[in-house]
């Protein structure tokens, strides 16, 4: 595994520079393009609207293009989720960011959980998915359990927050997915990762991507 100094000093590779208030305009998206290309950010994560818009803007460039699935919620019906993945991937997507099914981990549904991150990951055509576990919804057993249903239907990475709920990402959460999924799995930190401080605590718990708006600020410790 990577070591968390090695992970600290490439820290612009393992961000995804995020962009998703629904009042986003094309200002907006223009210069969070502009900010991940000049840093060379992992990707921008955008909502599936802009995905177009961003695959122009970034064209040559190395920065993926990430997209979110039944986001924020994770409500949807397992098929509208696949339908939605496909869709993303042919408007030119890299990676998608899909929300688990919350009352389902709650009500203890795990083979439903399993099964629907293998279906949306069969729909998403070999592009990289991310799962959204909504970590300030779960226990620590709850969350333990996601990450490894997750990891078991295909995914490459467990996520652990929208960004939209009443909290974000946790060094203690971290290291709890870190644990459930070994140590080759992706594991995303999102949510409220404002500072450098907050990213390197994130790191050292066991994150190997970060997504946050705060990218530029956090590059400048």
């Amino acid at each position: 595994m990577t070591t968390t100094n090695t992970l600290t000093e490439n820290i612009a590779s393992l961000i995804d520079h995020t962009l998703l208030t629904p009042t986003a305009t094309i200002t907006d998206i223009t210069a969070l393009c502009r900010e991940a290309r000049e840093h060379s950010f992992h990707a921008v994560c955008v909502n599936p609207y802009w995905v177009p818009t961003a695959k122009k803007l970034l064209t040559g460039s190395e920065v993926k293009i990430a997209t979110v699935v039944d986001f924020p919620l994770g409500t949807g019906l397992s098929k509208m989720k696949q339908t939605a993945a496909a869709a993303a991937v042919d408007a030119g997507a890299d990676e998608l960011d899909v929300v688990m099914n919350t009352a389902a981990a709650l009500e203890g549904h795990w083979d439903f959980v399993q099964h629907e991150t293998h279906e949306i990951v069969s729909a998403a055509k070999g592009r990289l998915v991310k799962i959204i576990i909504e970590i300030c919804q779960l226990n620590d057993d709850q969350i333990a359990e996601a990450s490894r249903r997750v990891k078991n239907g295909g995914a490459q990475f467990v996520k652990t927050s929208t960004g939209f709920a009443k909290s974000g990402a946790t060094s203690h959460a971290v290291s709890i997915i870190r644990k459930a999924v070994g140590c080759e799995f992706g594991v995303k930190a999102s949510g409220g990762i404002r500072d450098r401080a907050a990213a390197e605590s994130l790191l050292a718990a066991g994150a190997s991507r970060l997504g946050t708006s705060a990218s530029v600020a956090i590059l400048k410790g």
